[in-house]
């Protein structure tokens, strides 16, 4: 007795796959059909692990071909169970007219992340870009004495008949700070609740204007305001900032491990090394590798993440940050170089990744700072 494998798929066809209007075979859970003499195997694919549909499916093809095609087949059934359900992802709500959110975030404090936010933004803002930051360090905002507008304050506008804040803007970068509303010795005490309710009036209270890019400052750590952060906005993606040294690094891995987890799924654009080296100002030729050499780089390596480049410690750089003016709007300076060369990387990786995503979901980056500076009209 041989039994016929088209008379085996027209029997299977019999079958009813529950919620979809299609017979096993319409539906593909049928994989492959083999025959050997009397006897046949069923592969087949179902969405389902309880064990009761697994049993069923088994049943119902068994009887199929038992009343369909031979009474007497030798039938073995094979399941495989592949879920289409998608994890939950943590996506939030688009802000009209900002193309890309980075956050831009570093496992532990003292890293410079600040620091490193200001000069990507002068130097995305050098390149041609539209760009904003989001101070979200709520217990710690810097961004303002970086940009010298610590004694300025968001103006109200009417937008579409509502009142916004208008950002605070400085070397053509648009700013909002939790630190516009306190005085500078005034502590920030709030629980986790209240600090991120600030942040939502900040991100969508706000008359941002057509942006590039918004980069957001975070604290340090990996808590409630990251998360809360990532409920509200849609992270295009993240950038980790870390020091070489080990006890830096062991955080910073922390951080692209929040990024990663299933739920939130925030791509790793790359990350940076502060502090790589120190260059006496009298030896500009001398390295000095006080935190270690390359830690953030082989980590980068480790764990299969873009490096986005090292930049130098030189007395210059916190001469910036203290006066107001961040260092990367000096010209021919290594400093300068490095932020360039970092945040050309990042603008490739981030069109990288929005090539990825279908259209509806991502905004092309037309202007390819990967290549030269190039003015947007």
């Amino acid at each position: 007795m041989k039994l016929d494998r088209k008379e085996i798929l027209k029997s299977l066809e019999t079958i009813s796959v529950a919620g979809e209007g299609k017979n096993m075979v319409e539906s593909g859970a049928v994989q492959n059909v083999m025959t050997f003499g009397d006897e046949v195997v069923v592969d087949l694919v179902l969405q389902t692990p309880a064990l009761h549909i697994k049993k069923r499916a088994e049943v119902d093809v068994m009887k199929a071909i038992h009343e369909h095609v031979e009474q007497k087949a030798k039938v073995k059934v094979n399941i495989k169970i592949e879920s289409t359900s998608k994890k939950p992802e943590i996506k939030g709500k688009a802000i009209p007219g900002i193309s890309n959110i980075i956050a831009v975030a570093s496992g532990k404090g003292g890293v410079g992340k600040s620091t490193v936010t200001a000069n990507l933004a002068v130097t995305l803002s050098k390149m041609g870009f539209k760009v904003g930051i989001l101070d979200a360090d709520i217990y710690g905002p810097s961004i303002p004495m970086m940009f010298d507008v610590e004694a300025s304050r968001p103006l109200s506008v009417n937008v579409d008949g509502k009142s916004k804040m208008k950002p605070v803007e400085n070397y053509g970068i648009k700013i909002l700070s939790i630190g516009f509303f306190t005085q500078p010795n005034q502590a920030v005490i709030w629980r986790g609740p209240m600090a991120s309710k600030a942040l939502n009036q900040m991100i969508f209270d706000a008359a941002w204007g057509e942006l590039d890019f918004l980069l957001v400052d975070l604290p340090p750590g990996t808590g409630d305001i990251h998360l809360s952060i990532m409920q509200s906005l849609p992270v295009t993606g993240s950038v980790i900032v870390s020091t070489p040294q080990n006890v830096a690094l062991a955080d910073a891995k922390k951080g692209v491990a929040m990024f990663r987890q299933e739920s939130i799924n925030v791509p790793v654009l790359g990350i940076i090394e502060n502090m790589a080296y120190f260059t006496p100002e009298e030896l500009p030729e001398n390295k000095y590798y006080i935190f270690g050499r390359e830690g953030a780089k082989n980590l980068a390596k480790d764990i299969d993440a873009p490096f986005l480049g090292e930049i130098p410690l030189v007395q210059s750089l916190r001469e910036s940050g203290d006066i107001g003016r961040p260092a990367a709007m000096q010209e021919s300076t290594p400093l300068q170089a490095a932020f360039e060369e970092i945040t050309r990387g990042m603008v490739q990786e981030t069109v990288n990744r929005n090539k990825s995503l279908p259209p509806t979901e991502a905004i092309k980056i037309t202007t390819m700072a990967g290549c030269s500076a190039v003015n947007k009209k």
